[in-house]
């Protein structure tokens, strides 16, 4: 299990592997961002993204699903997140695609209000598999110090 003191600030890690798909693009928009350019290529076509993409908020939950999975894969200690800063959807995201992740620790500092509790900031990047970045953000998150 990874508690704070085992994070080294400037520490990167790669994972995940995500495939998106024509029809989870299209349940996603349907459900939460009915624009016309995340429902048809028809109607992506007059716009800037020339066909058919996902809605930034759907890059965003695909990002957190492979972070859970990572997170599972090597357990932590997490305490979940306080927010995101500076969201950017960076290049569309198409199905069809592969995207995947990289992390890197900008900061971390133990809570002075809430003791047994660090705080963090990392930099999350989605890349496609062309390697160019689809989306980043700062994360804020939680992570439980180890029990003495």
């Amino acid at each position: 299990m990874i508690h704070y003191e085992d994070l080294v600030v400037g520490q990167k890690s790669a994972f995940g592997r995500y495939e998106v798909t024509r029809d989870e693009v299209l349940d996603f928009a349907q459900r939460y961002d009915p624009q016309p350019f995340h429902l048809s290529d028809e109607a992506a076509a007059k716009t800037h993204f020339g066909r058919m993409s996902a809605s930034g908020w759907h890059t965003c939950s695909m990002t957190m699903a492979m972070y859970v999975a990572h997170l599972k894969s090597v357990p932590h200690a997490s305490l979940g997140a306080a927010g995101i800063e500076e969201l950017k959807w960076l290049h569309p995201v198409y199905p069809g695609d592969i995207l995947r992740c990289e992390n890197e620790l900008l900061e971390k500092r133990l809570s002075a209000s809430r003791p047994g509790i660090g705080l963090t900031r990392a930099r999350m990047t989605t890349f496609n598999q062309d390697d160019r970045p689809v989306l980043t953000f700062i994360a804020n998150a939680m992570i439980a110090s180890r029990p003495a």
